[in-house]
């Protein structure tokens, strides 16, 4: 019997678990809102992408989806950027030693290179700077910001005639 191995740990006799599937990660949709309205009232000449200095009930809402940027915009002040106008609606479950304030100024974290050539765009170039969406990356909530100039009323008309063209052309091919 020597050198055999013992039936108790044979590989044949090894006791076989059934295949579980493994739990799936939580994955959710990391955008947590876009500024459509910006697309129609801007033309969008470049992107940014900064972080956001947020409280603990601010990210709490922001995974609930109760925000809105429509009209946010984002300030340059003594070398800092900061968001204006965001609306993020507090949970009716929040803590109640805290007063939270839902339109509060937030602010946005950039290199200062970043902060520099913003400067130098909405300052010497007429640009201005808006929220285009807000989103999660590896956990973190993350602001992109759009260097933009403004639409004229033509303009809007144009992009709104385009989009029905290239509607109409599609239903055309579809039926053909």
């Amino acid at each position: 019997m020597a050198g055999r191995v013992p039936l108790l740990y044979s590989p044949l006799n090894r006791v076989r678990t059934m295949n579980k599937p493994k739990k799936a990660a939580h994955k959710s949709d990391p955008e947590i809102t876009e500024n459509r309205k910006a697309y129609h009232d801007y033309f969008i000449e470049e992107r940014l992408e900064a972080g956001l200095v947020l409280q603990g009930w601010e990210v709490k809402s922001l995974r609930a989806g109760k925000v809105q940027i429509r009209d946010c915009y984002v300030m340059l002040k003594d070398g800092e950027a900061w968001l204006f106008g965001a609306l993020i609606n507090p949970l009716q479950t929040a803590s109640t030693h805290i007063h939270p304030e839902a339109t509060r100024t937030r602010k946005l974290l950039l290199h200062s290179e970043e902060i520099a050539r913003l400067v130098g765009a909405i300052e010497r170039k007429g640009y201005s700077a808006i929220a285009l969406s807000l989103y999660w990356k590896n956990g973190r909530a993350k602001c992109q910001i759009g260097l933009a100039k403004g639409k004229k009323q033509h303009d809007k008309r144009d992009a709104e005639k385009d989009r029905d063209w290239q509607r109409d052309k599609q239903r055309l091919m579809r039926h053909r």
